[in-house]
């Protein structure tokens, strides 16, 4: 009998499914201003150290939930033409406006082999998703562009609906004009 109550019990356990097991605490990427202190500087290097990819993932946070005026600061920081202001410029362009998509995409490709190899995955991650984002938003674009041409379409169709209607209409009523001239006497 408690062979079966505890075989019972294990497999409602087993059955339950993963919401019955303790949360795993998985900490959110650090924003630029938690970093520890000797991690924070400038912001992101290239240069290779145990703060660099914290640095990265702390720079594209900050951008995914940066406004206008953030990245507008940003851009006029990172204006110079070394790879790592290119670097982090496309980043902070990837999350910006639709218009500013393939200047970042350039700006990774030119730059993500300059990078540290322990690096370069984490950009090439970020310059897959951008590529994502850039395809999908030209897929939407042809498709109202798509949609757009079919309610032209329906428009002409439905004039000419309304042109043939009224011909109709006339000849209708010409021909119930004859119809009634031939009945009279």
């Amino acid at each position: 009998m408690l062979y079966r109550t505890l075989t019972g019990l294990v497999a409602a356990s087993l059955l339950a499914g993963c919401q019955w097991l303790p949360a795993q605490s998985s900490s959110p990427p650090p924003t630029l201003s938690e970093l520890p202190a000797d991690c924070q500087g400038e912001g992101p290097s290239l240069t290779v150290s145990a703060c660099q990819t914290e640095a990265w993932l702390a720079l594209g946070l900050a951008s995914q939930r940066g406004d206008r005026a953030w990245r507008d600061r940003q851009l006029a920081r990172l204006a110079t033409t070394d790879t790592r202001d290119r670097l982090a410029r496309a980043v902070v362009l990837s999350w910006g406006a639709e218009s500013e998509w393939h200047q970042a995409s350039e700006l990774y490709k030119a730059d993500l082999a300059k990078a540290p190899a322990e690096l370069q995955p984490l950009l090439r991650y970020w310059l897959n998703e951008l590529e994502g984002r850039r395809a999908q938003a030209g897929r939407l674009a042809e498709q109202s562009r798509a949609r757009q041409a079919l309610a032209d379409e329906n428009a002409a169709q439905a004039e000419k609906l309304e042109e043939l209607t009224d011909k109709l209409e006339a000849l209708s009523d010409i021909e119930q004009s004859i119809n009634l001239r031939q009945q009279v006497p």
